[in-house]
């Protein structure tokens, strides 16, 4: 499968796409699977192997006690993405030897890979994250605002190493395409951190994979990374804070419907057991790698289904 450079659309730029397709609506998620996307005609180039050229080591950034690596990533010129959204037009791209359709976040606009689905976990109050589900396992992308000096992604990876560490997996820094990825293992499976640094963004996508399916999620989530686009916009935004995020129509919709029956069935168990505490600790906001690693403790369970 070719990742890099794209083939860019002959001259017809509009994008057309279908609205997404429902296939379940599940307890505390609600899973949509996304109709084709109209192409235009032009296929895309051939691409060298992953490791030519890809990156600039910026070798004052390197973090010596974990050897973990910060590249200059060039999100506006480059061969490849994440892409800057506000300086690089994605309707010049071609992306239909690869995506199923485009997952239109507003800060982010994801191609979704073939055979993938948009799932949105529930919190209390709404949404609280969203993830691309795939036969390798699953994706959770997420976009901050960053200072206009890099270093945020080294910063945050040493994190992910000690808080990895202390939930029992054994991880370490990984060469990748764009610079160090973080990952952790354990008996049930696998999990990666990748991260790249835009200009005044930082996009990361954890990858939760079962055992045996690591390195093919590890290249399908690479795939995904090269054809982002980030959107930061002018707004201040203060740095390391999550961009924000607006859900495509049909997905809010159906986010609502989720929403209010969840809200119903906690109002029934209410009533039925009005002298219980309430659990509120479940429904804080969790990272994205905790949340892949909360998943990896279920992958057996779900992998026998």
């Amino acid at each position: 499968m070719a990742m890099w450079p794209f083939g860019k659309k002959k001259k017809n730029p509009a994008v057309h796409q279908e609205e997404a397709a429902t296939e379940a609506v599940a307890e505390d998620t609600t899973t949509v699977n996304p109709a084709a996307e109209n192409a235009n005609d032009g296929a895309a180039e051939a691409a060298p192997e992953p490791t030519a050229g890809l990156v600039r080591e910026d070798e004052d950034d390197a973090q010596a006690s974990l050897a973990v690596k910060a590249v200059a990533h060039d999100a506006i010129n480059g061969d490849m993405g994440p892409y800057d959204g506000d300086n690089v037009d994605i309707a010049e791209f071609n992306f239909e030897d690869f995506s199923v359709g485009l997952l239109d976040l507003g800060s982010l606009r994801i191609p979704l890979p073939k055979g993938s689905q948009v799932q949105v976990e529930m919190g209390q109050e709404g949404p609280r994250m969203l993830h691309i589900l795939t036969p390798h396992g699953r994706m959770t992308p997420v976009a901050f605002a960053a200072p206009r000096t890099p270093g945020q992604w080294a910063e945050s990876a040493e994190d992910i190493i000690k808080g990895l560490e202390a939930d029992g997996f054994a991880a370490h820094p990984e060469d990748g395409p764009w610079g160090s990825e973080i990952v952790g293992s354990s008996e049930k499976g696998g999990i990666r951190i990748i991260g790249v640094e835009g200009p005044r963004w930082m996009y990361r996508l954890t990858l939760a994979a079962p055992a045996g399916k690591e390195e093919e999620l590890a290249q399908l989530g690479r795939e995904v990374v090269a054809r982002t686009f980030v959107y930061r916009g002018e707004d201040p935004i203060l740095a390391g804070s999550s961009l924000p995020v607006t859900l495509p129509q049909q997905l809010a919709e159906q986010v609502q419907q989720a929403l209010k029956e969840r809200q119903q069935q906690a109002a029934q168990a209410a009533s039925a057991d009005s002298a219980a505490p309430a659990d509120t600790a479940t429904e804080t906001e969790k990272t994205a790698e905790s949340q892949a690693r909360e998943q990896l403790r279920d992958l057996e369970d779900n992998e026998n289904k």
